[in-house]
């Protein structure tokens, strides 16, 4: 490989578009983004303008390859990765999308998804997963019974849906393919984890018809070619923005827990060989080669990032102050109010979709928000402890993320687990774990600069506040299900 090829990477979030531009040794010699707005027209629905979330991705990729001149010629690959839950509709021969970008945190069709609960163990056994309103299959059957230009596509043979990536590759490349990854089929419960496709008894269950789906890829495949500012790129891996931040300091060890902490925290221990999930947390597949399958144990946060900005706006608090302060803030509170973290529903290992956010006890707002980060760390810790029961502690975690810039985060996580935590210099994993897959996964994959270990102590006070959170929540989910 010519030493001087590059890779663009491009990583579409909650909140951002970005772009970023890599040399064979990691290093990022661009990084550009472009935001992008989310709508609420309804209590519980979260979601985006498609045109807008393409003009975004295009813009950014755009800003990428233009800010580095004449080296744009040395781009060999690029590599895309997604909110993996996200899915809408679109029409197959014109492109134009035929529903919002449906986000993961949308919960419309809770009550509809509910009705499935008793073939729980089912469609764990075959995806891994359990029947939330979260993944796809409840937004893509709200649209089939609601939206009349879906209904009218699928009557005309030309409507396709998936994950939101699959709708971005017909749109972006030049080949306009239908396909989808692994990382991002498996999050609409109609995937098959152990088969590696769409699983037919799941599509009778659920009653949606096959025919929309895309064809199901490996990560790693010639989906097909960008063209940017006159550039042909190919496209060769696509995946989700959690099975991507798993890849970003190397090859995943068995024996480190991977936190990343954006919209929403996830926890997550690789593994080779399936043997059994557990009867809470997640399994999913984060890389699908030519001759290799990563599987991971997986725990959820659904409100992370996105908590603390709903606490936010509802206190009326300057999301920049807030930031500025934070640090500072976590390092004054001596017994900030308890939060019951529901925003978004609670995910693993609790699963209620509509568990409702509460503070326990008083404080002043700036205390209110130290709560709401310390509840994160809670839910964090709660997950990590059902991770044990299925493997042994592990060595160390690595953090990344936006919110783990946040020293008193990683702190309290380091004291409470009593699991050394390593924070790297470069904490937006995402596109670095895709720069790595593009490159073909090298053995020399340095830092190159040190980053910042936490090392736990024995913290009584933060323990007894767990212990104290822990007890009002088990509580608050025993009123909510009378």
């Amino acid at each position: 490989m010519p030493a001087n090829d590059l890779f663009l990477t491009i990583d579409q979030g909650g909140h951002t578009s970005r772009s970023l531009i890599f040399n064979q040794q990691g290093e990022i010699l661009t990084h550009e983004s472009e935001k992008v707005s989310t709508d609420s027209p309804k209590e519980g629905w979260v979601e985006h303008d498609p045109e807008k979330m393409v003009l975004s991705v295009e813009r950014a990729t755009k800003k990428a390859v233009d800010a580095i001149g004449d080296r744009a010629k040395d781009i060999v690959a690029a590599g895309l990765s997604t909110q993996r839950s996200n899915i809408t509709c679109w029409d197959n021969k014109t492109g134009k999308a035929l529903s919002p970008i449906i986000s993961w945190r949308d919960r419309r069709a809770a009550s509809w998804i509910g009705r499935f609960l008793r073939h729980e163990i089912v469609i764990h056994q075959k995806t891994g997963l359990f029947p939330t309103a979260h993944y796809g299959v409840s937004k893509l059957r709200w649209c089939f019974e609601n939206l009349s230009a879906v209904k009218k596509a699928y009557a005309d043979d030309s409507l396709s849906w998936g994950p939101m990536a699959s709708f971005l590759l017909f749109r972006m490349l030049d080949q306009h393919p239908l396909l989808v990854d692994p990382a991002n089929a498996s999050r609409t419960l109609l995937w098959n984890f152990q088969s590696l496709n769409w699983d037919k008894e799941l599509l009778n269950l659920f009653k949606l018809p096959e025919q929309p789906l895309p064809r199901s890829v490996p990560t790693q495949y010639s989906f097909g070619d960008i063209n940017v500012s006159g550039k042909k790129i190919p496209l060769q891996i696509v995946t989700g923005d959690q099975s991507a931040a798993l890849f970003a300091y190397g090859r995943p060890n068995p024996e480190t827990a991977y936190i990343n902490i954006g919209t929403g925290a996830f926890v997550q221990r690789p593994f080779k060989e399936y043997t059994g999930g557990s009867s809470k947390l997640l399994t999913s597949i984060v890389l699908q080669s030519a001759n290799e399958l990563t599987y991971v144990l997986e725990g959820t946060v659904n409100g992370a990032g996105s908590a603390l900005a709903k606490v936010e706006e509802d206190l009326g608090l300057d999301p920049v102050e807030t930031k500025q302060q934070l640090p500072e803030w976590l390092k004054n509170a001596k017994s900030p109010p308890l939060f019951l973290n529901g925003v978004s529903g609670l995910g693993t290992p609790f699963w209620i979709p509509d568990f409702k956010s509460q503070f326990a006890g008083n404080g002043k707002n700036w205390e209110k928000t130290v709560g709401v980060i310390e509840s994160i760390v809670f839910l964090l810790h709660v997950n990590m402890d059902e991770m044990q029961k299925l493997s042994s502690p592990p060595e160390k975690i690595l953090i990344s993320g936006g919110l783990s810039a946040l020293n008193g985060l990683c702190q309290k996580l380091a004291d409470l687990s009593g699991i050394p935590i390593y924070r790297p210099v470069e904490y937006e994993a995402t596109s670095v774990g895709t720069a790595y897959l593009l490159r073909g996964q090298p053995d020399e994959w340095q830092e190159t600069k040190e980053g910042v270990w936490f090392k736990p102590s024995h913290k009584p006070e933060l323990e007894k506040r767990f212990k104290q959170w822990l007890n009002l929540m088990n509580k608050a989910i025993l009123e909510q299900n009378r």
